[in-house]
């Protein structure tokens, strides 16, 4: 699908983008691969890198301005929307501008797709969004059903979308795994709550859920990967065996367990091998076959938690990433 094609990127510079391009290039050889995003210098980086391939192409924007996007959707057929304000404690501190990025930009970029033709969109979200406690998690949250709606909001138009969610993304940018790696000499590692989990997904296994998903999406789809939860000690003591835990308390809009389906989205949630998916509530989607296709419905009252999950990373597969990963 995605060979030969043209392909934008939102927020294309963060720790997403710059693996979802070197895979997708590797696997696909797209026409055109167009990073969009508003930091000039890590385009300038991350261009040091594709000087040679004309097949890159950068684009400073941002997703707030909606002119501008339309400009740079011109041709493209596939579209990938990473930008976000991430940061909980920013976006906590920050509101108005985590709306403007999360809500109004998606806004902006479902108005845009649609009136560029583009072929299919899908929107990266976050557990954040399960249940949500934090602004970041309710402005997904908001933009997740914005991207599930626009396929109705589409009209005459083609274009389709669909959402991927899942949970921490090992070694990404301000994640944790960074985070202790930058105090492991300092012999303390600080813990917010010693009984926290989180799920662990590589960019990898992300990159290849956005493949899956534009392979497999009629629109409204919002896919979860199936992936390990882990212990945030646990991790702590992956990074850093020897160090000692300082515990410091729950940041603010901080949960102590990561949830990526919740029981109200039970009845609208089909389990496949290595994801689920939930259906849309609206105009009747979650019962259409085209979107159920050989899906299992999960069980009434099914919670898809880091604390109860059924799969558990030990503490020896991640020293094993970190090792391989640097």
């Amino acid at each position: 699908m995605l060979t030969n094609s043209n392909i934008l990127i939102t927020g294309g510079t963060g720790s997403f983008g710059n693996t979802f391009v070197p895979m997708t290039l590797s696997k696909y050889n797209p026409k055109r691969l167009v990073i969009f995003s508003r930091d000039e210098m890590k385009q300038w980086e991350m261009a040091q890198q594709y000087q040679n391939d004309k097949r890159v192409t950068f684009i400073i924007g941002d997703i707030r301005d909606k002119d501008r996007l339309g400009k740079a959707l011109g041709g493209i057929d596939y579209v990938v929307h990473a930008a976000a304000t991430k940061i909980v404690p920013t976006a906590e501190y920050n509101p108005f501008e985590c709306v403007k990025t999360n809500i109004n930009g998606a806004m902006n970029l479902i108005d845009a797709c649609i009136d560029s033709d583009v072929k299919k969109v899908i929107a990266l979200s976050t557990d954040k969004a399960s249940n949500p406690i934090n602004l970041y998690g309710a402005t997904k949250l908001a933009s997740d059903k914005l991207f599930v709606a626009g396929n109705g909001y589409a009209g005459t138009h083609n274009t389709i979308f669909s959402v991927v969610r899942y949970g921490n993304v090992m070694g990404s940018r301000g994640s944790v795994i960074p985070f202790f790696n930058s105090l492991k000499d300092n012999n303390e590692l600080p813990i917010t709550d010693d009984r926290m989990t989180r799920f662990m997904i590589t960019l990898e296994q992300g990159v290849e859920l956005v493949w899956k998903a534009f392979d497999d999406m009629q629109g409204g789809e919002i896919y979860v990967k199936k992936i390990p939860s882990m212990k945030i000690t646990d991790i702590a003591r992956a990074v850093s065996p020897k160090a000692k835990f300082k515990i410091i308390g729950i940041r603010p809009g901080e949960k102590i367990h990561e949830q990526m389906i919740g029981e109200e989205d039970a009845p609208y949630t089909y389990e496949y091998n290595d994801y689920f998916k939930i259906l849309p509530m609206i105009h009747n989607w979650h019962m259409d076959k085209k979107r159920i296709k050989k899906g299992k419905k999960v069980n009434p009252g099914f919670i898809y938690s880091s604390e109860t999950n059924k799969e558990w990373m030990t503490t020896t597969n991640l020293k094993a990433w970190i090792k391989n990963n640097g």
